[in-house]
């Protein structure tokens, strides 16, 4: 049964990880989105490392449930392709640097004069004004820039660590999809389309702002920067066993009371640094201490049982090795396993959101380059001749080798 963006349409012209995740998103929950591509290699994640059958992990990671068109944007003609694909679209998504789209000729105005109440929605790296706007942006860029490095170090003065994963690509990719339905509700009671305009930087200090940005919130009242977060607060919850690694957690009376009966040490409930939850986190050092010294005696599996038992919130670190096959994410039926045309049997994570109204098909798998230039094509109304001559001028391709 097709998912709940059934019958939208997406043309997305975006390439490596935010703009392709969050598109993906959309193709996972129904829409049919078109993805334009360079004809000569594509986007730039088809030909990163790890790769099978022609197809990069990456890609296939990013770009499932989507179909894929060769169109040379420097060419007049391209343009003018992509521009008649947009009278028949809902949604508009690009992430080219500020102000490349407008140069191309794909910018809103020109996309909207094709599609008045399309969803034009631009994805930036430091924004859309300022003097970075213009800059060439990764994620460890974002990381160091929004002050994601600097929570993740643990206190202003210590060394400033990476999020080992692009958190801020793929936190953008989830802001960018959920921001186009919201648009595309509005223009359900309106009848007017709207440019949704996100960034990285704004992403990841919206995201921050939530939880690690209290010192900072009360205007006059700042925590100076000797009393900033102190590195023991993000090694919490992670405690070395007798064999491995475990996350626990006992921050409210009645875990403190658990973990305390469970590691054998009713003592801790009469001491006054432990007394209470202000007690506690003003004396995390030394809980923190005694919490790791307990549960070294002691293997992983026997803390799950010890715990649980005490109710305290508890769970194994895995390795990415483990954590597909772990019972509970078999039980969530997170894991989809398929076999891809030429990169074979795949395994990759379902779409977290399920619609009980409108579930959504298990999606196909991504495309190899062009698969549906001429198809695509032929449906907005170029004749045939035309669609040869445009592949044959390298303005389109059609589908290339599948190994290439």
């Amino acid at each position: 049964m097709p998912g709940p963006l059934n019958g939208f349409r997406v043309i997305d012209l975006t390439t490596m990880i935010s703009g392709p995740l969050a598109t993906m998103t959309l193709a996972d929950q129904g829409a049919e989105v078109i993805k334009i591509e360079h004809p000569r290699g594509g986007d730039h994640s088809r030909q990163v490392t790890g790769r099978r059958g022609g197809f990069s992990a990456s890609f296939l990671n990013n770009n499932r449930g989507k179909k894929s068109v060769t169109l040379n944007l420097k060419d007049p003609r391209g343009v003018a392709a992509a521009l008649r694909l947009c009278q028949t679209a809902d949604v508009f998504v690009q992430n080219f640097r500020p102000g490349v789209a407008e140069r191309i000729g794909l910018g809103e105005v020109a996309v909207r004069a094709v599609r008045p109440d399309i969803i034009y929605t631009s994805i930036a790296g430091f924004g859309f004004q300022g003097d970075w706007a213009g800059k060439p942006v990764y994620d460890p860029l974002i990381q160091a820039l929004s002050g994601l490095a600097s929570v993740q170090g643990g206190a202003d003065a210590a060394r400033p660590r990476l999020v080992r994963t692009i958190l801020p690509d793929k936190l953008t990719a989830i802001q960018t999809a959920q921001s186009i339905t919201a648009a595309l509700l509005a223009r359900s009671r309106t009848g007017q389309g709207s440019h949704v305009q996100i960034s990285m930087l704004d992403t990841v200090l919206a995201f921050l702002w939530s939880s690690d940005m209290a010192g900072y919130t009360f205007i006059g009242d700042e925590v100076t920067p000797e009393k900033s977060a102190d590195a023991q607060t993000f090694v919490e919850l992670i405690y070395q066993t007798a064999d491995g690694w475990m996350a626990v957690s006992a921050h409210t009376d009645s875990t403190w009371a658990g973990l305390a009966a469970a590691v054998n040490r009713p003592d801790w409930l009469d001491d006054p640094r432990f007394a209470t939850v202000a007690a506690r986190e003003e004396n995390k050092p030394a809980r923190l201490e005694l919490t790791q010294e307990a549960l070294l005696t002691d293997t992983t599996a026997n803390w799950m049982e010890r715990l649980g038992a005490h109710d305290v919130p508890c769970a194994p670190v895995l390795t990415r090795a483990e954590v597909y096959a772990h019972p509970q994410v078999t039980a969530n039926g997170i894991i989809l396993e398929q076999d891809h045309p030429q990169a074979g049997p795949l395994r990759q994570a379902r779409t977290p959101a399920r619609f009980s109204a409108t579930p959504t098909d298990r999606p196909a798998p991504a495309r190899r380059l062009g698969e549906d230039t001429r198809a695509v094509l032929a449906e907005a109304g170029y004749p045939e001749p035309e669609i040869d001559a445009m592949i044959a001028q390298g303005v389109a391709t059609d589908t290339q080798d599948p190994t290439a």
